[in-house]
């Protein structure tokens, strides 16, 4: 079940696409205030009809309180300033490198080639869909938009893993909610203008992505790697862009295309090889290799 939650995350990450597209004119440091808030009072809400105390302490020690915050914050952080330095194109692609970290991460000692195989071709097929035909062109000037991009993967891929070690309880994700919603405030003060009076198609797009992908998701996020197949969970993440993709097709925004399949074809082969036994995948081919001896 903890598992199932891990994938609801993903599939919740994968409609960001879609959902953003109502907020696009809200600042993005005011708009992750807006969706940690949210994301804050699902806990109590929760807490709230389960009947258990409202402010009950969070379990946190300093380090989880500081590898929370910088992950959830950090994360986001280090995006939208990648966004302002660099294509969002290739800064989603570099970004999207956080699940074969992850993956290379929680890997046993003897699965380390095997992972990072499964990692690289989950990774192509990512690429199939970010850039399209448009392709990756280097330039030095988007360099420092590169290593922000590329500070999205180690801080997302440390964030999982750390918090798959961890043993507080999955509402301390709204405590950090709340630590990240404030920070987002501070920032969007000192770095963006802006009002605070929203059209009603922005304010269901605020409360669907604080729900969703931009809060809730953090929860199942949560609850999938401490107690669910990690492996798994790393190598259906590199299918979030392609599930992006989907639905902003199903949704008329974006056109079909055959990548959309290549990308679902490796991104399924990637899985299998990084979530397979090694000793089956030897048992595998020695079969084979004796058929066709």
């Amino acid at each position: 079940m903890a598992t199932f939650y891990g994938v609801m995350a993903i599939v919740l990450w994968g409609g960001l696409a879609l959902l953003g597209a109502s907020t696009t004119d809200i600042p993005a440091f005011q708009l992750l205030f807006l969706c940690f808030s949210i994301s804050a009072l699902l806990m109590f809400c929760k807490r709230l009809l389960k009947k258990e105390p409202l402010l009950a302490k969070p379990q946190l020690n300093m380090q989880q309180w500081l590898v929370g915050i910088i992950g959830l914050f950090g994360f986001h952080f280090c995006y939208f300033m990648a966004l302002k330095k660099a294509p969002a194109i290739e800064v989603s692609l570099i970004a999207y490198l956080w699940p074969m970290f992850f993956a290379l991460l929680i890997a046993k000692k003897g699965n380390v080639l095997q992972a990072l195989l499964g990692g690289l071709i989950g990774f192509v097929g990512v690429c199939f869909i970010i850039l399209g035909e448009t392709g990756f062109t280097y330039n030095q000037n988007y360099l420092v938009g590169y290593l922000l991009s590329a500070c999205c993967a180690f801080l997302w891929s440390g964030y999982s893993w750390f918090q798959s070690q961890s043993n507080n309880h999955v509402d301390d994700i709204g405590w950090l909610s709340i630590a990240v919603a404030l920070l987002s405030l501070c920032v969007h003060v000192q770095l963006e203008n802006s009002t605070w009076q929203f059209s009603s198609i922005q304010i269901v797009g605020i409360i669907l992505l604080g729900a969703g992908p931009v809060g809730g998701a953090f929860y199942l996020w949560d609850i999938g790697i401490k107690n669910g197949n990690k492996k798994l969970l790393a190598s259906l993440s590199f299918s979030t862009p392609l599930l992006s993709a989907i639905a902003l097709s199903v949704a008329g925004l974006n056109p079909w295309s055959t990548n959309i399949l290549i990308a679902l074809s490796l991104i399924i082969c990637g899985g299998v090889i990084a979530n397979t036994k090694l000793s089956m995948l030897k048992r595998k081919s020695h079969v084979i290799y004796k058929a066709t001896d």
